[in-house]
């Protein structure tokens, strides 16, 4: 945790020194009011009434003391643990959103989502008894020894044998449960990925009556899960008889041996004293309590705090150079790929290998190939998900390794392979880019179609999504995606088989006013339908990672066996007039 810490601000190590000064009041009068246990004690037999009021007054003084100190610390807890975990959360959050594929691949999205929420719930509890307790129970501890020593050296030796005692037990029980806290957060982890994958799948799981399986996975899942907790909660279950036990051995130990050093007449002991001592001893003993509260709290929020750290001090592998190269406003939309291979970290054989083209500006560039030939990969490297391993991809004459990420998104329509839609409007799903002109962004739909099936909506622009887009169809959440590239005004169009969700004629209507309203924009276009590229200015065919096939249509099925095995898979000789 303490490599966290430096998340907090000035502000709060201010408000923490502060916390310090009441906690040492706190423990001031919790002290004072014990050790005036022994004054009112000593008085009380046939004592002045007017001396008892005014000693059980200061008492209240101090009680009321040590309250109001308890409740400023409780705020000033809350306060600094509350901003902590906003820190850690937004800090998480902009990690993720800097993560490429290669890092988000290394952790789960359940995870991510587990250590964005629940470990850092854990961290923000176990500070806030950091902050109460890590000060005042030491405190409270030796200060009390220190008073307890001068009464009674035989007593105050027999608690502290009672309190070693009680500490090797915990320092046992911690032991034991410690391994089994990071398994719970990673069985959590699991957990919330088969939720989440229930969810999403909800559909294809009843639609093959996948429900027993389903519920057999989480049933295992959460079964261990379970188990664990269990023997956690059983373990730490022994806790509190401990405590109880040497509470009540430590009480029984002080009046017993107590009541013996008054009957051997011993002068400078008597009742009131042993009170006093037996009020102390309670004091050092509720110190104890204290720690063994965080000593719990703190090995399950260790294990959340190395998760948090773990995603916060990943090095992201692509990030902008110091000194970036604006893109040249004369080459808007050129695309040109200089031998670029490809392979995933720590994989053995290349995805793509010896890439050569060039996108100018205006043309639509099509990449066709069978599935796994890196038709998604290709194009993922144009707006830098992943940097090429090998050669250089570049993007208005600038190596896109030298331009800035922001700058380089800008100049970027992308629409993948699965429509993603967020919670909110249509209209916020289509102006997602940041371009709020209303009157474009009907235009945009036009040009997706998309226009038609808004207009039906009962709010129009304004009627909600759902997240993820599940209040639509799947060639809504296409068109939807399609017009939010468009609404960017671009100077390239990436379409990663975005078409696949559109009927025919739908297909051939968002081509055309692609053409007719972005007719300047550069085009690359994933697909499987000869019928949506056939048209296009090049054809790339993929096969394996490599570039089989580069050219139009008619004479790529001429010239390539691969494309032509794939065009007549689909139509036949008469259609593609062979």
């Amino acid at each position: 945790m303490i490599g966290l810490l430096k998340r907090l601000r000035a502000q709060d190590w201010l408000l923490i020194l502060v916390l310090v000064g009441f906690v040492i009041g706190q423990v001031y009068f919790d002290i004072e009011l014990a050790g005036y246990t022994e004054n009112i004690v000593s008085i009380m037999p046939g004592g002045d009434a007017v001396e008892i009021l005014k000693t059980g007054g200061v008492m209240l003084l101090f009680a009321l003391g040590s309250m109001g100190c308890t409740i400023v610390i409780g705020f000033i807890a809350a306060y600094i643990s509350s901003y902590f975990s906003f820190a850690l959360r937004r800090d998480i959050f902009a990690k993720v959103r800097a993560f490429s594929p290669a890092e988000t691949d290394k952790f789960s999205t359940s995870g991510l989502i587990t250590r964005s929420t629940n470990d850092v719930q854990q961290v923000q509890m176990a500070t806030i008894m950091l902050l109460r307790v890590a000060v005042s129970a030491p405190v409270t501890a030796i200060w009390a020894i220190l008073r307890i020593q001068n009464t009674s050296v035989p007593l105050t030796l027999t608690t502290a044998a009672w309190i070693v005692a009680m500490v090797a037990g915990i320092g046992i029980v911690f032991g034991i449960v410690f391994p089994k806290f990071k398994l719970v957060q990673k069985l959590t982890d699991r957990l919330n990925g088969v939720t989440r994958e229930n969810l999403t799948g909800l559909r294809v799981v009843r639609a093959y009556n996948a429900e027993k399986y389903q519920e057999e996975k989480f049933e295992q899942v959460n079964a261990r899960l379970t188990s664990t907790h269990l023997f956690t909660t059983r373990v730490m279950g022994v806790m509190n008889p401990l405590l109880m036990l040497v509470m009540n051995g430590i009480t029984l130990t002080i009046y017993w041996y107590g009541a013996h050093l008054i009957n051997t007449s011993e002068q400078a002991f008597n009742f009131a004293a042993l009170t006093a001592f037996a009020n102390l001893a309670m004091q050092v003993l509720m110190a104890f309590m204290m720690l063994t509260m965080l000593f719990i709290m703190i090995p399950r929020a260790s294990v959340s705090a190395n998760r948090i750290k773990e995603v916060l001090d990943t090095e992201i592998s692509v990030v902008d150079k110091p000194q970036t190269t604006p893109l040249m406003c004369e080459k808007g939309g050129q695309i040109v790929f200089d031998h670029v291979s490809f392979k995933y970290p720590e994989a053995d054989g290349y995805v793509l290998e010896n890439i050569c083209f060039t996108a100018e500006k205006g043309e639509t560039v099509a990449v066709i190939g069978s599935t796994g030939s890196g038709k998604t990969t290709l194009v993922n490297l144009i707006p830098r998900l992943f940097d090429a391993t090998e050669g250089t991809v570049y993007v208005d004459g600038v190596d896109v390794r030298d331009a800035s990420q922001e700058e380089l998104h800008s100049v970027i329509g992308y629409v993948p392979q699965r429509g993603l839609l967020f919670s909110g409007t249509v209209a916020d799903n289509i102006t997602f880019g940041g371009n709020k002109d209303e009157d474009y962004m009907e235009t945009s739909a036009k040009v997706a179609c998309a226009d038609s099936f808004i207009s039906e909506m009962p709010d129009g622009y304004d009627s909600p999504i759902a997240q993820g887009g599940t209040n639509v169809s799947g060639g809504q959440k296409q068109r939807l995606s399609i017009a939010r590239a468009v609404d960017i005004k671009p100077e390239i169009f990436i379409f990663d088989d975005s078409f696949s969700a559109l009927d025919y004629k739908t297909d051939r209507e968002v081509r055309e006013n692609l053409a007719r309203i972005t007719g300047d924009a550069t085009k690359i276009i994933v697909a499987q339908r000869i019928g949506t590229i056939k048209d296009a200015d090049k054809i790339l065919v993929l096969d394996k990672g490599k570039i089989v096939g580069a050219g139009k249509h008619k004479d790529l099925l001429a010239s390539c066996e691969t494309y032509r095995k794939i065009a007549l898979s689909q139509l036949s000789k008469e259609e593609l007039g062979l």
